[in-house]
């Protein structure tokens, strides 16, 4: 999983950009009031991998709390990669956060795209699930200190929700991934995305302890 990327920008348009990375040139989508999202500036984002059937996309954010938010929009029902960039193009996390907190679905109506009925489901479902006092507006993927708070540690929640997203992306219920990924924190998974996403695959592919107990008490009551 590419968690993140750094380089020149070869070119650029309306919400993208090719970023030189070891010989080659990787486009990556970004929100369209991204800093430095033009030719020749140097540019770090946070990322993350969509995969389709038929298509391999790259998104980038400027923050660690961008990257959360796209991973949470995408958790609501209708809201598709590009409606999501479409929010974070005109909304920062902060004004996201408090317009779920309050249930406001008047911020998302701005958004190209989205109609009034979508807003009103991005409201209602992200009510609860983001803080505004949460987030600022100053955690770069170039700012050492804030990258160490971000990536510190097994529970980082934007990791834990990316890893468990791509899980329902590969077939897995949504409570069943979620499940997988904290018993694999538990256990000791690595910090990065990968490495927690091949640990909890691990899980899933295992059979649970507690199905086993529980068919083992079965069979011994059906044997009384």
């Amino acid at each position: 999983m590419i968690s993140s990327i750094r380089g020149e920008v070869l070119s650029a348009g309306t919400g993208w950009v090719v970023i030189a990375v070891g010989g080659m040139g990787f486009r990556v989508e970004v929100p369209t009031r991204t800093p430095n999202a033009h030719l020749d500036a140097y540019l770090e984002l946070h990322t993350q991998l969509v995969v389709r059937e038929d298509s391999l996309t790259l998104f980038g954010f400027a923050t660690s709390e961008e990257l959360e938010v796209f991973g949470i929009l995408l958790g609501v029902s209708g809201v598709g990669p590009r409606s999501a960039l479409g929010v974070l193009s005109e909304l920062t996390p902060a004004q996201v956060a408090q317009a779920a907190a309050s249930e406001d679905e008047k911020p998302f109506r701005k958004v190209s795209g989205i109609g009034p009925k979508t807003a009103k489901l991005i409201a209602v479902q992200l009510a609860g699930k983001l803080d505004p006092r949460m987030f600022s507006e100053h955690h770069l993927v170039g700012d050492s200190t804030a990258q160490g708070e971000q990536l510190s540690g097994q529970g980082d929640p934007a990791s834990k929700l990316i890893v468990t997203q791509g899980l329902v992306g590969l077939g897995y219920a949504e409570s069943q991934a979620a499940e997988a990924v904290q018993d694999a924190i538990a256990a000791g998974a690595p910090d990065d995305q990968a490495g927690l996403l091949r640990a909890a695959l691990a899980l899933l592919q295992t059979p649970r302890l507690g199905s086993m107990r529980s068919s083992a008490a079965t069979t011994r009551s059906g044997d009384a």
